[in-house]
């Protein structure tokens, strides 16, 4: 019988680790409305476990370089001064949301294992919703061949998942529209778009995902 994680629980609010930098405006924000950050230097950020949204607060003559990987967990950190706090979606700069793709899709090739750990467990949602269907380009059709396939043999890499069912030509790129679309709270969220997958679950849309 093959191993299935019928359910996906949202991971427990942990704070991240580790975080990937966005954007660093030495001079902080010039938008008026963000004027209680101008003249202070301030990063924008993604969490590398959670995929958090975050400001950061670099210590003093530390210059911070886009697509670096800094550490904000507990302990001595080298170049960050303070997690300033969670930062919505809207929020990003343009310079962020250009390189928040990039940042995604190199967090979900070095959580290789446990991503593929997904394509093999992933199981129903409800009676008439598969996880499976909640990536961006996979349908029924497409989900059962990955369920016919892993019956047979667990996946072991993306090479894998791509080899063994040729439909699914780009499984990271699946992974990273998807973490995406979780993390826009830009749009009201509707049909497929409610769930989460690999993001925490906001508060103000637990009430709207029940399991």
């Amino acid at each position: 019988m093959e191993k299935r994680n019928n359910k996906r629980k949202n991971p427990p609010q942990k704070t991240e680790d580790n975080a990937v930098i966005l954007d660093y405006l030495s001079l902080g924000y010039v938008q008026s409305d963000m004027s209680k950050f101008k003249g202070k230097a301030i990063a924008q950020a993604i969490g590398t476990d959670y995929f958090t949204l975050l400001e950061l607060t670099p210590k003093k003559g530390v210059d911070l370089e886009i697509q670096d990987t800094v550490y904000i967990g507990k302990g001595k950190r080298d170049k960050i001064y303070r997690v300033l706090g969670k930062l919505d979606f809207e929020n990003l700069t343009a310079t962020s949301r250009i390189e928040l793709e990039y940042a995604i899709k190199d967090i979900v090739i070095s959580r290789e294992d446990e991503f593929v750990s997904f394509f093999n467990n992933a199981g129903p949602v409800n009676t008439r919703l598969h996880q499976l269907e909640l990536l961006p380009g996979i349908g029924k059709k497409y989900m059962w061949e990955i369920i016919e396939e892993r019956k047979k043999k667990e996946f072991e890499s993306f090479e894998d998942i791509t080899q063994r069912v040729p439909a699914i030509s780009d499984p990271v790129g699946m992974i990273v529209n998807r973490v995406k679309q979780e993390l826009d709270n830009t749009t009201v969220k509707k049909g497929k778009q409610k769930y989460y997958l690999f993001t925490p679950i906001p508060r103000n849309a637990q009430s709207r995902n029940k399991r």
